[in-house]
């Protein structure tokens, strides 16, 4: 993007009445932010839902003052610019009516080809919840996703650096501009999360970590990823409104169900119950529900998927899954047969296998290993 291109869609976003949502209305039917500018006031009247009052806006002059100086940032701190139109603005992203026009980086981010999967929770996270989302990253590593959260207190950070640990890029989507760190105490991860991942924001470098802000930053966090995994959260949060964000947006949720008395399982049950998420009792769960396994019977990766991921089978499932891996498609029957159980035994073991996405079932009562 050039500078002059830049400076129009900071102009723009600017302008009183223009939100992402007509930013982008306005950009598509002139063709560029500079056309917007440049178009008549009759032509402007023609698209839907623009009227007088934000053509009037348009010619506030102070808009143009407020673009140069954010620009001048921009260009001192290197910062990354990720317009909504490019191929490299995350492609899911692209998808969501009210995603952000602009996207600030800074770091070593790269969407290429990568799963991205999002991590929220509790600020208060247990240690349940701290083992819990290393043990899920450490799993997930084999398949190389971006680990995304909100660079905040609990699990959000746990999440960053259990990523950093399993070489994975992490990205933190901030509430506020590039020109600060918060909270204040997080300074000490910056290199490391901008050496395998860095930081997003649509906040401009005027902008401070409001309570309206972390709103607006969930529905980004939400956006981005194939799925929202939700490991704590009380009966009211943040990462709650997060997941239902990713609900509106059609995207997979998980949460990790707790006790009903413990304060922090409150909200994954609730969400579980209310069928707003899929329960989550492993990464296998996971990577079963978006097929992740499938995409890699092409490679070599069966061995090391069924370390990292399965090793919580029992004997008599792993006789089953080794069984299945040598002989490929089966019939139940056949199953029950070969590896010596009872009908009443291989129907509830089969179905557990299933649940730990270690096996699929086929039409006509045939299973195969994943």
């Amino acid at each position: 993007m050039n500078t002059t291109e830049l400076f129009y869609i900071l102009a723009l976003l600017k302008v009183e009445g223009v939100g992402d949502i007509v930013a982008k209305k306005l950009i598509n039917n002139c063709g560029s932010a500079e056309n917007v500018f440049n178009s008549k006031s009759q032509s402007l009247k023609s698209i839907d839902g623009i009227g007088a009052v934000l053509i009037k806006n348009l010619k506030d002059k102070t808009i143009f003052e407020k673009a140069e100086q954010e620009l001048r940032f921009i260009e001192k701190e290197k910062i990354t610019i990720l317009y909504y139109q490019n191929d490299d603005y995350p492609s899911k992203l692209k998808h969501c009516i009210d995603g952000p026009v602009l996207l600030f980086g800074s770091g070593n981010i790269n969407f290429e080809n990568r799963k991205i999967i999002s991590i929220v929770g509790t600020r208060e996270v247990t240690s349940h919840g701290v083992d819990f989302c290393k043990k899920l990253i450490e799993d997930l590593a084999v398949f190389n996703p971006i680990i995304v959260s909100g660079f905040a207190y609990g699990v959000d950070i746990i999440a960053h650096q259990a990523a950093i640990e399993s070489k994975l890029q992490t990205i933190g989507v901030l509430a506020h501009g590039l020109n600060q760190v918060y909270p204040k105490p997080h300074k000490k991860y910056v290199a490391k999360m901008e050496n395998n991942g860095g930081f997003l924001t649509e906040f401009w470098s005027n902008s401070n970590p409001e309570k309206e802000n972390f709103v607006k930053r969930n529905r980004i966090v939400a956006g981005m990823g194939e799925a929202t995994v939700v490991i704590e959260s009380a009966e009211k949060g943040g990462s709650l409104i997060t997941a239902i964000m990713a609900n509106d947006y059609n995207r997979d949720v998980f949460a990790v169900p707790g006790r009903i008395s413990d304060k922090y399982s409150q909200g994954c049950n609730n969400l579980i119950k209310t069928q707003r998420a899929n329960l989550m009792t492993s990464a296998a769960d996971l990577v079963y529900i978006l097929n992740w396994g499938i995409d890699l019977q092409t490679n070599n990766d069966k061995a090391v998927i069924q370390k990292q991921l399965f090793v919580s089978l029992d004997n008599d499932e792993q006789k089953v899954y080794d069984y299945l891996q040598k002989r490929g498609k089966q019939l139940l029957d056949t199953i029950a047969l070969e590896c010596d159980f009872p009908i009443f035994r291989i129907s509830p073991l089969l179905l557990n296998m299933e649940l730990k996405g270690v096996i699929r079932p086929l039409p006509g009562k045939l299973f195969e290993a994943v």
